[in-house]
């Protein structure tokens, strides 16, 4: 799967999903210091998944209805990435989240439609 890992989220939880076998680009590689806008038209435009912890990706793609491919909303009290990785793995495994909002939290994922 393509994914555009967001700045803020971190350059290793890029490094692990790429690991994993993911095609990643990590976005303080490519655009650093972007803005949301930016970055969500990149991912966008590229087919690929955007996995942030940032909220305001949410208000772009709900309220606003700019374009997404996908969108991952990482909202553990962990900003560990090993542990955060885990968790995205199995949801990984578990949904297609293409075309999705998905919230991660632990334990669960809250999944809407784009």
């Amino acid at each position: 799967m393509l994914f555009l890992v967001d700045e803020s989220t971190g350059k290793m939880l890029a490094a692990l999903l790429a690991d994993s076998g993911h095609d990643v680009v990590f976005a303080g590689d490519v655009m650093p210091s972007a803005s949301d806008e930016e970055v969500l038209a990149k991912a966008e435009s590229e087919g690929r998944i955007l996995v942030s912890d940032d909220k305001d990706f949410g208000e772009l793609t709900v309220r606003l209805r700019k374009p997404a491919t996908g969108f991952i909303l990482i909202r553990t009290l962990t900003t560990n990435p090993k542990t955060r990785f885990g968790i995205l793995a199995r949801l990984l495994q578990e949904l297609d989240v293409r075309g999705k909002i998905v919230v991660v939290k632990e334990g669960r994922f809250r999944v809407r439609k784009l």
